[in-house]
């Protein structure tokens, strides 16, 4: 019953730090499930979250508009509202955040699954690769690249957001200098961006990584 006071806490709240204190898929699927409804208006307007629009920018300039990709975490959408015309599945754990994205008419496909375990989904079936929002505090971590990989076609581009506390501290670093020398991967470029704009909250001057590589 505390992990539900909590999330019924962070519900009235919509405070970041309190989302970073989420433990696993049934913390986040409820969070989010509960927050589905208002996060665009109270999270992504109301903090000025630009970081979908910056990484969706890296993505689309290197990225061919026909090739298939999937949006990592999808959440809502906002991400794939910055790639039209591109041809995106988005995969999320949360039910309730996929049928905010549902009613936007953004994806091909909505995928309902934990990154976290073997995903519905055939080898190969990807070019490219993008994600906002899912690697950090309390969500996934490295441990879902052996999937993403599985899934991904030789040559795909992924572009993803990680921010550099979790970076360091859950392993991001050895495990992609893990895959670049077992040649998986192309050496990574990293891009830092900002995460919000016109925003004075506690969070307004935080900074993003974005890891870009290819599957060789």
């Amino acid at each position: 019953m505390q992990g539900h006071r909590m999330l019924e806490t962070i519900m009235t709240d919509y405070d970041l730090d309190h989302v970073y204190t989420i433990d696993g898929a049934a913390d986040a699927k409820a969070l989010y499930d509960n927050w589905a409804a208002t996060y665009d208006s109270s999270f992504g307007e109301g903090h000025g979250y630009i970081a979908p629009r910056e990484i969706a920018g890296l993505f689309a300039a290197r990225a061919d508009r026909s090739d298939p990709i999937l949006d990592i975490g999808a959440g809502t959408g906002l991400v794939t509202e910055h790639l039209p015309g591109f041809i995106v599945d988005g995969i999320d754990i949360s039910e309730g955040m996929l049928a905010q994205a549902e009613a936007k008419g953004l994806y091909r496909n909505r995928i309902l699954a934990d990154l976290t375990q073997r995903l519905p989904m055939e080898d190969a079936s990807y070019d490219g690769f993008v994600s906002c929002g899912t690697f950090t505090h309390g969500h996934v971590g490295p441990e879902v690249f052996p999937e993403l990989m599985r899934v991904a076609r030789p040559g795909a581009l992924f572009v993803c957001g990680v921010i550099a506390p979790v970076y360091d501290g859950v392993g991001f670093g050895s495990r992609l200098a893990q895959m670049v020398a077992h040649r998986q991967i192309t050496p990574v470029m990293f891009h830092d961006i900002p995460i919000y704009e016109n925003a004075d909250h506690a969070h307004a001057q935080d900074r993003g990584l974005v890891m870009e590589f290819r599957k060789l």
